[in-house]
């Protein structure tokens, strides 16, 4: 069990020192737990695994080094401010490596789509499909850049309950602006002409939990996001930029107890008292927040019905060792369907598996090679299937092996140099081991969805309602899922407690 040492006392900037528990050590629970220790309180993190980084974790398998979870770097001025708060430069723990082309889009009629943070190269790609892609590209940066800043600086970073103050932060210009009456498919259509850039943009909407023709026109921030500040593989994969957090966390002072899993949240007469631990030891505590993902923290650690919440889509990933380099594929490759708009309704409506599977490829290798062994790649494959209770009673050995089949299918079909023989060592996670290990909610991937309803003060809010003393932190509280979204998520549950302790 690791314990990190303490460092030098904090300056107590909150005028009051609290005994604070954070239940998960992902990237959520560190950077609270970083926010927290630098408002002068002693804080402790308990976690489960061997390892920090929730599903932002390690697999090293036979000198192959994997990312379990996510495999690219977006929003870098995120993590910019959370080493800026503690005084610290991001870059003095960690090197980012760009990677540019950034993802490549493959289609089933040969079609192929990359994207690029060179605005003049992208113009160029795009100009394959699109007449004036010119002016398109400008219009879609220039309206997505507005949208970019209201959300961030009006939007997502605000601890505001009230949906009308929430909304009448902006201006009826701005409100217009966001685009959050139109679908994002509706949005990207003011843009774009092409079926396949459109198809490529929105489908970082699957992400969210949604369908671009469902989704609210706002989340067309997620590509421009990627294009204006660019995809980053930190040195060492996406686990390299973990072991910086915890880093910066333990010189802080926070204290971290791996392998030390947390029975239930401790409570008494409408607050809590700390923690039980698995082994049957009690933590008093002064303030909980849990990390774990909140419907799970409700029915798992508090003995409550889980709230009724529309979530993200689970996964099944493959994790391959592969001799040699993969021709064909770069370091990230999306594989779209041919029935775009019934695909998502395949997995988001009804509940099923697609037989024309859309998968995405990273090949981290290929921008890091000392992720693997001389001459060869380390291949991540993420093939996005329906929540465990829509999918109902699923032998999973077979449907792994059916879409690991599919897989290699549609990689030899389209020109990718992947024998089979060439995997010489594979890992192979399913929702129900995903849930099992990092307390996933229904086996869901990327935590609660953002449907129009639950956006803003519409989701689940990151301080209890009905305990005093019990925040909530990560992808399924606000702001919302991805790396950078849970670092800010940090943040915000951080002056939630300032608040209460105040």
């Amino acid at each position: 069990m690791a314990v990190a040492a303490h460092a030098a006392p904090v300056r107590n900037l909150a005028g009051t020192s609290k005994r604070i528990v954070v239940v998960g050590a992902g990237l959520g629970g560190l950077s609270a737990a970083i926010h927290l220790r630098l408002a002068g309180h002693q804080v402790t993190i308990y976690e489960s695994d061997a390892r920090v980084g929730g599903r932002a974790n390690l697999l090293e398998l036979d000198g192959f080094r994997f990312d379990t979870g996510p495999s690219l770097v977006n929003y870098p001025w995120v993590f910019e401010e959370l080493f800026r708060a503690a005084g610290r430069d991001l870059y003095d723990y960690v090197t980012l490596l760009p990677v540019d082309p950034s993802i490549s889009f493959r289609w089933r009629d040969g079609e192929r789509l990359s994207l690029s943070s060179d605005r003049a190269a992208l113009v160029a790609e795009f100009a394959r499909f699109e007449p004036g892609a010119a002016g398109a590209v400008e219009h879609f940066f220039r309206t997505s850049r507005e949208k970019y800043r209201i959300a961030f600086e009006k939007l997502a970073c605000r601890n505001e309950d009230n949906p009308l103050k929430w909304l009448t932060a902006l201006s009826g210009a701005e409100l217009l602006q966001t685009g959050i009456w139109r679908s994002v498919w509706s949005e990207l259509s003011r843009s774009f002409r092409s079926r396949h850039i459109r198809e490529a943009l929105g489908s970082y909407s699957m992400y969210l939990g949604g369908s671009p023709f469902s989704l609210p026109g706002v989340f067309t921030i997620l590509p421009y996001g990627e294009l204006e500040y660019g995809l980053w593989l930190p040195r060492g994969g996406v686990y390299g930029l973990v072991e910086a957090i915890e880093q910066l966390a333990m010189e802080l002072g926070v204290v971290i107890r791996t392998e030390t899993p947390v029975h239930r949240i401790a409570t008494q007469a409408g607050s809590v008292t700390g923690l039980v631990l698995q082994d049957g030891e009690r933590v008093s505590a002064d303030v909980v927040v849990s990390n774990v993902d909140l419907p799970t923290t409700q029915a798992g650690l508090l003995g409550e019905p889980a709230p009724k919440v529309a979530m993200t889509p689970g996964v099944v990933t493959f994790y391959w060792g592969v001799r040699g380099r993969p021709v064909g594929l770069g370091h990230h490759t999306i594989f779209l369907p041919e029935d775009y708009k019934g695909t998502f309704a395949e997995l988001l409506d009804r509940g099923g598996i697609p037989d024309d599977l859309p998968f995405y490829v990273s090949v981290p290798s290929e921008t890091d090679a000392s992720l693997a062994p001389p001459g060869d790649s380390c291949v991540f494959v993420l093939v996005p299937v329906p929540v465990l209770s829509k999918l109902g009673s699923v032998d999973w050995a077979d449907t792994v092996a059916g879409i690991r089949r599919k897989v290699l299918a549609r990689l030899h079909s389209q020109g990718v140099e992947l024998p089979e023989s060439s995997i010489v060592t594979e890992r192979r996670f399913t929702p129900v081991y995903w849930s099992a290990r990092f307390g996933l909610y229904d086996g869901s991937a990327f935590g609660a969805a953002h449907t129009l309803f639950q956006v803003g003060p519409f989701r689940a809010r990151n301080q209890s309602r009905r305990y005093d003393g019990l925040f909530y932190v990560g992808s399924s509280t606000t702001p919302g899922a991805g790396m950078p979204m849970v670092i800010l998520s940090g943040r915000m549950t951080a002056e939630r407690v300032g608040a209460y302790v105040r």
